[in-house]
Protein backbone atom coordinates (compact mmCIF):
# COMPACT_ATOMS: atom_id res chain seq x y z
CA UNK A 1 0.00 0.00 0.00
CA UNK A 2 1.71 3.41 -1.16
CA UNK A 3 2.29 6.03 1.69
CA UNK A 4 -0.39 8.90 2.06
CA UNK A 5 2.48 11.11 2.54
CA UNK A 6 4.47 9.66 -0.62
CA UNK A 7 4.52 11.33 -3.99
CA UNK A 8 2.34 9.77 -6.54
CA UNK A 9 3.20 6.89 -8.62
CA UNK A 10 3.69 8.24 -11.91
CA UNK A 11 5.96 11.40 -9.98
CA UNK A 12 7.66 8.94 -7.95
CA UNK A 13 9.05 6.89 -11.16
CA UNK A 14 10.58 10.29 -12.25
CA UNK A 15 13.52 11.28 -12.02
CA UNK A 16 14.79 14.17 -9.81
CA UNK A 17 15.50 16.44 -13.02
CA UNK A 18 12.32 15.43 -14.32
CA UNK A 19 10.62 16.10 -11.31
CA UNK A 20 11.87 19.63 -11.26
CA UNK A 21 11.16 20.51 -14.86
CA UNK A 22 7.54 19.35 -14.30
CA UNK A 23 7.31 21.40 -11.03
CA UNK A 24 8.92 24.39 -12.80
CA UNK A 25 6.12 24.25 -15.78
CA UNK A 26 3.43 23.93 -13.72
CA UNK A 27 4.08 26.67 -11.46
CA UNK A 28 5.15 28.51 -14.69
CA UNK A 29 1.41 27.66 -16.27
CA UNK A 30 -0.01 28.86 -12.84
CA UNK A 31 1.64 32.31 -12.73
CA UNK A 32 0.46 32.80 -16.36
CA UNK A 33 -3.15 32.24 -16.08
CA UNK A 34 -3.01 34.27 -12.73
CA UNK A 35 -0.94 36.84 -15.02
CA UNK A 36 -3.87 36.46 -17.79
CA UNK A 37 -6.67 36.22 -15.39
CA UNK A 38 -5.79 39.94 -13.17
CA UNK A 39 -4.90 41.70 -16.72
CA UNK A 40 -8.74 40.33 -18.24
CA UNK A 41 -10.01 41.64 -14.49
CA UNK A 42 -8.28 45.08 -14.52
CA UNK A 43 -9.22 45.52 -17.97
CA UNK A 44 -12.70 45.19 -17.34
CA UNK A 45 -13.48 46.01 -13.68
CA UNK A 46 -14.70 49.68 -13.18
CA UNK A 47 -11.86 51.97 -13.37
CA UNK A 48 -9.64 52.02 -9.99
CA UNK A 49 -6.50 53.14 -8.85
CA UNK A 50 -4.60 49.52 -9.66
CA UNK A 51 -6.11 49.36 -13.13
CA UNK A 52 -5.58 53.75 -13.97
CA UNK A 53 -1.40 53.25 -12.61
CA UNK A 54 -1.37 50.35 -15.12
CA UNK A 55 -2.84 51.37 -17.93
CA UNK A 56 -0.84 51.08 -20.76
CA UNK A 57 0.95 48.07 -19.73
CA UNK A 58 -3.06 46.55 -19.34
CA UNK A 59 -3.58 47.97 -22.92
CA UNK A 60 -0.94 46.46 -24.44
CA UNK A 61 -1.31 43.30 -23.20
CA UNK A 62 -4.89 42.98 -23.90
CA UNK A 63 -4.63 44.32 -27.46
CA UNK A 64 -5.77 42.73 -29.96
CA UNK A 65 -5.64 39.51 -29.10
CA UNK A 66 -7.69 39.50 -25.85
CA UNK A 67 -10.03 42.60 -26.17
CA UNK A 68 -13.44 41.88 -24.41
CA UNK A 69 -16.69 43.32 -24.79
CA UNK A 70 -20.56 43.47 -24.54
CA UNK A 71 -21.57 43.84 -28.49
CA UNK A 72 -23.45 39.86 -28.44
CA UNK A 73 -25.59 41.64 -25.34
CA UNK A 74 -25.49 45.49 -26.69
CA UNK A 75 -29.19 46.57 -27.26
CA UNK A 76 -28.25 47.36 -30.74
CA UNK A 77 -26.02 44.64 -32.05
CA UNK A 78 -24.27 44.69 -35.09
CA UNK A 79 -26.81 44.39 -37.90
CA UNK A 80 -24.05 43.82 -41.20
CA UNK A 81 -22.04 41.63 -43.17
CA UNK A 82 -18.27 42.71 -42.96
CA UNK A 83 -16.16 40.84 -45.90
CA UNK A 84 -12.55 41.66 -45.41
CA UNK A 85 -10.73 41.60 -48.54
CA UNK A 86 -7.38 42.01 -50.05
CA UNK A 87 -5.51 42.47 -53.06
CA UNK A 88 -1.69 42.28 -54.14
CA UNK A 89 0.59 44.30 -56.05
CA UNK A 90 3.13 41.72 -58.02
CA UNK A 91 6.68 42.37 -59.60
CA UNK A 92 6.97 39.74 -62.58
CA UNK A 93 10.58 37.87 -63.02
CA UNK A 94 10.53 40.61 -66.03
CA UNK A 95 10.49 43.82 -63.72
CA UNK A 96 6.99 44.38 -64.50
CA UNK A 97 3.97 44.88 -62.27
CA UNK A 98 0.55 43.77 -61.95
CA UNK A 99 -2.34 44.00 -59.56
CA UNK A 100 -4.32 40.90 -58.58
CA UNK A 101 -8.25 41.22 -58.44
CA UNK A 102 -9.43 41.23 -54.97
CA UNK A 103 -9.48 38.07 -52.55
CA UNK A 104 -12.49 37.76 -50.00
CA UNK A 105 -10.26 36.29 -47.11
CA UNK A 106 -13.42 36.40 -44.59
CA UNK A 107 -15.27 34.00 -47.63
CA UNK A 108 -12.59 31.91 -47.04
CA UNK A 109 -12.75 31.78 -42.97
CA UNK A 110 -15.96 30.89 -43.83
CA UNK A 111 -15.18 27.70 -45.96
CA UNK A 112 -13.15 27.20 -43.20
CA UNK A 113 -15.91 27.05 -40.42
CA UNK A 114 -18.89 25.72 -42.72
CA UNK A 115 -19.53 22.21 -41.19
CA UNK A 116 -16.94 22.34 -38.82
CA UNK A 117 -17.81 21.53 -35.35
CA UNK A 118 -14.58 22.61 -33.45
CA UNK A 119 -13.62 25.72 -36.13
CA UNK A 120 -10.46 27.51 -34.49
CA UNK A 121 -10.56 30.50 -33.19
CA UNK A 122 -8.37 32.19 -35.77
CA UNK A 123 -10.78 31.07 -38.17
CA UNK A 124 -13.65 32.61 -36.38
CA UNK A 125 -11.87 35.85 -34.80
CA UNK A 126 -8.46 36.33 -36.27
CA UNK A 127 -9.34 38.83 -39.14
CA UNK A 128 -12.81 40.38 -37.93
CA UNK A 129 -11.17 41.68 -34.45
CA UNK A 130 -8.33 42.80 -36.87
CA UNK A 131 -10.03 45.12 -39.03
CA UNK A 132 -12.46 46.06 -35.64
CA UNK A 133 -9.09 46.61 -33.99
CA UNK A 134 -8.08 48.95 -36.98
CA UNK A 135 -11.21 50.64 -37.84
CA UNK A 136 -11.14 51.53 -34.16
CA UNK A 137 -8.22 53.08 -33.92
CA UNK A 138 -8.66 55.21 -37.23
CA UNK A 139 -11.32 57.61 -39.06
CA UNK A 140 -13.31 57.58 -41.96
CA UNK A 141 -9.98 59.21 -43.81
CA UNK A 142 -7.91 56.05 -42.40
CA UNK A 143 -6.40 58.98 -40.04
CA UNK A 144 -5.09 57.79 -36.61
CA UNK A 145 -7.59 58.73 -33.95
CA UNK A 146 -6.04 60.38 -30.44
CA UNK A 147 -4.68 58.40 -27.52
CA UNK A 148 -5.23 54.88 -29.62
CA UNK A 149 -2.96 51.72 -30.55
CA UNK A 150 -3.37 53.06 -34.00
CA UNK A 151 0.25 51.69 -35.39
CA UNK A 152 -0.33 48.51 -33.25
CA UNK A 153 -3.78 48.14 -35.59
CA UNK A 154 -1.99 49.06 -38.52
CA UNK A 155 0.67 46.55 -38.12
CA UNK A 156 -1.67 44.02 -36.81
CA UNK A 157 -3.67 43.72 -39.69
CA UNK A 158 -0.95 44.21 -42.50
CA UNK A 159 0.99 41.57 -41.13
CA UNK A 160 -2.19 39.06 -41.11
CA UNK A 161 -3.40 40.32 -44.89
CA UNK A 162 0.13 39.88 -45.89
CA UNK A 163 0.16 36.55 -44.49
CA UNK A 164 -3.01 35.52 -46.07
CA UNK A 165 -1.77 36.37 -49.39
CA UNK A 166 1.83 34.98 -49.32
CA UNK A 167 4.70 36.61 -50.69
CA UNK A 168 4.22 35.01 -54.30
CA UNK A 169 1.11 35.37 -56.74
CA UNK A 170 0.13 35.11 -60.02
CA UNK A 171 3.65 34.06 -60.89
CA UNK A 172 5.16 37.31 -59.31
CA UNK A 173 6.83 38.36 -56.00
CA UNK A 174 4.55 40.35 -53.57
CA UNK A 175 5.73 44.17 -53.17
CA UNK A 176 2.57 46.01 -51.72
CA UNK A 177 -0.68 44.35 -50.30
CA UNK A 178 -4.23 46.89 -49.95
CA UNK A 179 -7.17 45.65 -47.61
CA UNK A 180 -10.64 46.61 -48.00
CA UNK A 181 -14.17 45.31 -46.33
CA UNK A 182 -17.46 44.90 -48.49
CA UNK A 183 -20.07 46.31 -45.49
CA UNK A 184 -23.53 44.67 -46.16
CA UNK A 185 -26.26 45.73 -44.63
CA UNK A 186 -28.81 42.88 -43.31
CA UNK A 187 -31.93 43.00 -44.27
CA UNK A 188 -35.25 43.43 -41.68
CA UNK A 189 -37.69 40.50 -41.27
CA UNK A 190 -40.83 40.85 -42.85
CA UNK A 191 -42.37 40.97 -39.48
CA UNK A 192 -40.48 43.94 -38.41
CA UNK A 193 -42.14 46.37 -40.95
CA UNK A 194 -38.66 48.07 -41.39
CA UNK A 195 -36.79 48.32 -44.82
CA UNK A 196 -32.81 48.66 -44.89
CA UNK A 197 -30.97 49.74 -48.41
CA UNK A 198 -28.48 46.77 -48.75
CA UNK A 199 -26.60 47.98 -51.44
CA UNK A 200 -22.72 46.77 -50.56
CA UNK A 201 -20.50 49.78 -49.97
CA UNK A 202 -16.53 49.62 -49.36
CA UNK A 203 -14.12 51.09 -47.27
CA UNK A 204 -10.67 51.40 -49.06
CA UNK A 205 -7.04 51.27 -47.14
CA UNK A 206 -4.14 52.89 -48.10
CA UNK A 207 -1.72 50.59 -50.05
CA UNK A 208 0.95 48.70 -47.71
CA UNK A 209 4.59 48.48 -49.06
CA UNK A 210 5.94 45.11 -48.06
CA UNK A 211 9.41 45.39 -45.86
CA UNK A 212 11.03 43.34 -48.64
CA UNK A 213 9.83 45.35 -51.45
CA UNK A 214 12.39 47.02 -54.08
CA UNK A 215 13.66 50.50 -53.21
CA UNK A 216 11.45 52.87 -54.93
CA UNK A 217 7.81 51.29 -54.60
CA UNK A 218 7.28 52.99 -51.50
CA UNK A 219 5.95 55.77 -54.24
CA UNK A 220 4.65 54.16 -56.35
CA UNK A 221 0.88 55.30 -56.98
Amino acid sequence: MQSAEGPPPQVATLSLPARIAVAVTVGAVAVGALLHLGMVFLHVAPSNTLSTQHATAVREYIYPEFEQNWKLFAPDPVQQNNHVQARAEVRKPDGTTQTTGWVDLTAADVADMRHNPIPSHSDQNELRRAWSYYTDTHNDQNQPTAGSGSDLSDAYLRNIVAARLGTELNGGTVVRIQARAAVTPVARPSWSGQTVDTTTTYRELPWWTLPAAPAGQENAS
